[in-house]
């Protein structure tokens, strides 16, 4: 197993540093320490990259300023928000998120590791950067430009590197007095490997090239959500009309938005719950 050296992390360290006082990125919610709009922040970048995510954060937080707002209001007015970022169970789980932290903690999102896996939505990954970002806890955890930086400095030539591997290294180089600030210059150093050089994350044994979105299942779903939020309530004839698709392929997919929560059936026809 790999171990870094005192001397190692600092040299490490001041490499990733001064690249992010140089050419760090300023997002809207790295200018917030409010757990919410980071909170959010970090669902939306799940899967999304961050440029399309800055616009659509701030038309999001304008619509639900607070925890309060986004647990009272509507999916159907949710999602009409979420357009255009797509995977939107994740909008689903925002929502019932925001309804539990109401119901259990009094409206405060926690701050602790344990009680922030444990809300909708949130897996090991998600819960540990809101701990990060929000509570500047030194908490370990990795993602897809976090792994490129340590495969590509710690694993050259290596393929199929493990998680199991790089979290020695990832803990052995953390700045616990600031991990937020370090996730941060991080994440924009392993932004700016993935355009400079074959993007090292491919090395990865998580990597997976994700699937062309045209002609996607993805898409349908998206358009059938599209179609929902414009409409009270519609047909499975006027959905599949609307959609000019493949009839069994877009009942099996509208059958899964029924199952996941996102999607009504009544007498035969499809709304926003």
């Amino acid at each position: 197993m790999k171990s870094l050296s005192p001397a190692e992390v600092r040299k490490f360290r001041q490499r990733i540093y001064r690249h992010y006082e140089e050419y760090g990125r300023r997002f809207p919610w790295r200018t917030t320490r409010d757990p919410y709009r980071i909170l959010v922040s970090e669902i939306m970048l799940q899967q999304t990259q961050a440029g399309r995510v800055v616009e659509k954060f701030k038309e999001f937080i304008a619509a639900f300023p607070d925890i309060t707002a986004l647990g009272r209001a509507d999916l159907k007015a949710i999602l009409k928000v979420w357009q255009g970022l797509g995977y939107n169970r994740r909008a689903l789980y925002l929502k019932k998120l925001a309804q539990t932290v109401i119901a259990d903690y009094g409206g405060v999102i926690p701050d602790n590791l344990k009680d922030l896996e444990e809300l909708p939505g949130l897996g090991p990954a998600t819960s540990a950067s809101i701990a990060a970002f929000a509570f500047n806890r030194p908490v370990v955890f990795l993602e897809t430009n976090i792994r490129t930086v340590f495969i590509h400095h710690f694993f050259p030539g290596e393929e199929k590197v493990s998680d199991a591997a790089i979290l020695p290294l990832a803990e052995a180089a953390l700045d616990r007095d600031n991990p937020r600030h370090w996730y941060n210059a991080l994440m924009d150093y392993g932004t700016m490997l993935k355009k400079s050089k074959v993007n090292p994350g491919r090395r990865s044994v998580h990597y997976s090239r994700q699937s062309p979105f045209k002609g996607s299942d993805r898409q349908i779903r998206g358009m059938s959500l599209r179609l929902l939020t414009e409409h009270a309530s519609l047909t499975r004839d006027e959905l599949i009309g609307r959609l000019d698709g493949d009839s069994p392929r877009i009942t099996i997919i509208l059958d899964r938005l029924v199952k996941e929560g996102l999607v009504r059936e009544e007498k035969k026809c499809y709304r926003i719950p």
